[in-house]
């Protein structure tokens, strides 16, 4: 069975740093995209920054400069580097990654998640 643990979530004050990761357990693929997600209380969840083929990164606007994420050197691993934090950012992030698989020439993703890690963002 695979699961997406994370680990690094906290409270932080404003203009600090937190690195939020993740790893997956359970699996002999290795993931097409990694990324990470975020909903604050009463908004919906939105895509923060995602990594594909551990090379091509997006990022939302309100992110672009202050977060990076990178695929670990272990299999099936991601980070969130999340600097000059802003109270804004306080929300649960969410680890997620898609495995690809191409059969007959058509493309199947199947999506996994973690349970999330809070991150709090106040002085």
């Amino acid at each position: 069975q695979v699961q997406l643990v994370e680990s690094g979530g906290g409270l932080v004050q404003p203009g600090g740093s937190l690195r939020l990761s993740c790893a997956a357990s359970g699996t002999i693929f290795t993931f097409y995209t990694m990324d990470w997600y975020r909903q604050a209380p009463g908004k919906q969840r939105e895509l923060v920054a995602a990594i594909t083929g551990g090379i091509v990164t997006n990022y939302t606007d309100s992110v672009k400069g202050r977060f990076t994420i990178t695929r670990g050197n272990a299999k099936n691993t991601v980070a969130l580097q999340m600097n000059s934090l802003k109270p804004e950012d306080t929300a649960v992030y969410y680890c997620h990654a898609v495995r690809r698989t191409v059969q007959g020439g058509t493309i199947y993703d199947y999506d996994y998640w973690g349970q999330g890690t809070p991150v709090t963002v106040s002085s």
